[in-house]
């Protein structure tokens, strides 16, 4: 591949690469700053020692990608807030104290059932300076204001650290939170907040009023809920009144990237301002306002859709565009690329573990790379098919790239995308470009009603063509089991494969079967781990018990009779299969009394009845059964009492004490998460 020989492509990986380093082993910011120091030092000596030595100059190199590694490492680390005392994080004594929390709200969340969310920023904990980005989440009251972005607010509470997934291959919310330097949660009434007249006036804060005053103008002249609530997502980046049946929607029919603000977005901004720019001569005066203006309405209009990972790349990106385009210089795409992730990376290492950054960056590189060669099988002559070809080699391109990383973050697979995307894409350019009309007039009071009808009918039909896709449930390729290592040879398969079919030889065909015999070693041995795997899991639910027993590959699923008859909809179960490549073989109620390995585990339900002079290994209480714990232990003799999140809190409670009086061991799945023999 060309683009490696390019040293902005090696800097950057070696920049990646540093950051990696520095997120997953975390040096303290001494030892990264003296690395970096002495990795300066033997920089400039040896390129001084270059000049005089021809043999050192490959030295040179070395030296140079090793210090850019040593500077992603530093990077992480200054940006690392955890390091910092003043970080609420080291001044919180225990988890479940109260505290006086003077904050500022910076950002609305999606709701849900039963809070409004926020992210927060901490100022002080008790009357202490502060700092740190929280989740603030507060019980619904629709009689109460809902709290505005830049409300000062204080609120007497508690911090809550984040947690490890309670199940087995869970979806990690705690880490995907701490990605975005969140480390905490707190909840509370609106009645329990103090609110200050004061408000942080901000970014987040005129946009926000931006946001709430278009949103408002169009509601007064009865534009459709569900229809606003989708424009708000294309052109506002707002996706939280979006109801869950429409994102299933585009989620099944392979359009749920049309929702969140990317390239396709901003760069029909530009083509836009560039059109209304367009009186203004090109003389060296008037190319040099244009531009001006070109990058302060892309970031502008970036800062009002949130500057999410997907936005800041997109109208970084195509700032770049624009200065190439208005001093009329050739803009290699691979570097504009480069040099977007480089800034972009160095002031916010944490987007790179964003899902929305590596789907975004790798869908536009494949769009760069691999739609040309897509394009070149075919060339017809007639307009019309020649368009929607190249809309089939661009969704087919974007769709190829993204497909491992998709499977591995949400095994299932959109068949019909191709389908979707030549309904949508012609008139998503329709809806996008009135779009930008109407809400830009409805920021300044004035909704014209027959735009705003038109494109109301627009979002609706749009809608409905998702919906038509959507229903098509049997081209939903759902359940795919996908490790880290899969999806990397997936690439190595992708980009090998690419590269020979640009120009066929031996040796490019060799480097793609080795990826290909890679992929298939790789999908053996998980295979094979998965079948020499036996494991007893009690899964921790909330009013429900779930109990699984895996023998090879084989689940044996443990439950009450609703949830047996919906488990294809229980998520939590649906994780731990697919992750560990296995299948449901049975699906029973729960019974008193598991052998597994030869150890006994005798269950206790709401029913309260037990078996006596079993001796169990473990004994589990779950629905909160009416017993004398007490008296069941002097007859049970258990060596280790699990509760799992189906009892009720105080019965749980209880039943520690019981346990820690009477030397037991014990394991509360709701503080210590699943419990597993194997």
């Amino acid at each position: 591949m060309k683009v490696l020989e390019f040293p902005l492509a090696k800097i950057t990986i070696c920049f990646i690469f540093g950051l990696l380093i520095g997120h997953y082993f975390m040096p303290n910011f001494f030892i990264s700053s003296t690395i970096l120091l002495i990795s300066f030092l033997f920089l400039i000596v040896v390129y001084v020692f270059s000049k005089k030595h021809k043999t050192i100059r490959l030295l040179y190199g070395v030296f140079t990608l090793s210090t850019i590694v040593f500077i992603g490492i530093f990077t992480t680390v200054i940006h690392n807030q955890k390091l910092n005392p003043k970080h609420y994080l080291n001044q919180l004594t225990k988890s479940n104290d109260l505290y006086q929390i003077e904050l500022v709200i910076k950002e609305q969340l999606k709701n849900t059932y039963n809070n409004d969310r926020y992210i927060a920023q901490v100022l002080k904990l008790d009357s202490k300076d502060s700092y740190g980005r929280v989740i603030l989440n507060i019980n619904r009251d629709s009689l109460i204001q809902k709290a505005i972005v830049g409300s000062h607010c204080l609120i007497y509470g508690s911090v809550y650290k984040n947690r490890n997934p309670n199940n087995p291959n869970q979806f990690d919310y705690g880490k995907y939170l701490e990605h975005q330097q969140i480390y905490a949660q707190i909840y509370c009434n609106y009645e329990a907040i103090k609110t200050s007249s004061v408000y942080d006036k901000d970014l987040n804060y005129y946009a926000a009023k931006i946001r709430t005053k278009i949103i408002s103008n169009l509601e007064k002249n009865h534009f459709n809920k569900d229809d606003l609530s989708v424009l708000s997502a294309l052109l506002l980046g707002q996706r939280q009144e979006i109801s869950q049946e429409i994102i299933r929607n585009y989620q099944y029919a392979g359009a749920i990237h049309i929702l969140s603000v990317s390239g396709l977005h901003v760069g029909l901004i530009l083509l836009f301002i560039t059109f209304l720019l367009k009186p203004i001569p090109n003389t060296k005066r008037g190319v040099f306002i244009k531009l001006i203006i070109t990058i302060i309405s892309l970031w502008l209009f970036g800062i009002i859709a949130g500057l999410a990972p997907s936005i800041v790349r997109s109208v970084t990106m195509f700032s770049f565009v624009a200065v190439g385009m208005y001093l009329k210089r050739s803009v290699n795409i691979y570097h504009t690329l480069l040099v977007s992730i480089l800034l972009i990376l160095l002031f916010k290492p944490s987007f790179l573990f964003e899902v929305g950054f590596q789907l975004s960056y790798i869908a536009l590189f494949f769009i760069v790379w691999l739609q040309p060669v897509l394009k070149s099988i075919w060339s017809p002559k007639i307009k019309i098919i020649s368009y929607f070809w190249d809309i089939l080699t661009v969704s087919f391109a974007a769709q190829i790239g993204t497909l491992p990383l998709s499977l591995y973050y949400f095994h299932q697979f959109p068949g019909l995308f191709f389908i979707t995307n030549l309904a949508i894409l012609p008139m998503l350019s329709i809806i996008l470009g009135l779009g930008v009309f109407v809400i830009v007039l409805a920021l300044f009071n004035y909704v014209p009603l027959y735009p705003m009808k038109t494109l109301e009918f627009s979002i609706g039909l749009l809608n409905k063509i998702i919906a038509w896709v959507a229903s098509f449930e049997s081209f939903i390729f759902k359940e795919i089991s996908l490790n880290i290592q899969l999806m990397i040879c997936a690439y190595l398969i992708l980009i090998f494969t690419t590269i020979w079919l640009i120009k066929p030889n031996f040796k490019k065909f060799a480097f793609a079967l080795l990826a290909v015999i890679a992929f298939q070693s790789f999908h053996l041995y998980a295979k094979y781990n998965s079948k020499n795997a036996d494991e007893f899991i009690v899964f921790n639910r909330k009013g429900y018990t779930l109990i699984t027993e895996r023998i090879d590959n084989k689940v044996n699923v443990y439950s009450n009779d609703s949830i047996l008859k919906n488990h294809n909809d229980n998520l939590v179960l649906k994780s731990y299969i697919v992750a560990n490549f296995c299948e449901i073989d049975k699906l029973k109620l729960t019974q008193n009394l598991y052998e597994f390995k030869s150890k006994k585990i005798e269950l206790i339900d709401s029913s309260g009845v037990y078996l006596e002079n079993i001796n169990p290994d473990v004994l589990l209480l779950s629905n909160s059964p009416k017993i004398n714990f007490e008296r069941a232990l002097e007859t049970i003799h258990p060596k280790l009492v699990v509760f799992d999140a189906s009892n009720y809190k105080n019965l749980r409670k209880n039943w520690k004490q019981t346990c820690i009086k009477e030397k037991i061991l014990f394991h509360d799945t709701t503080e210590k998460g699943f419990f597993k023999l194997y």
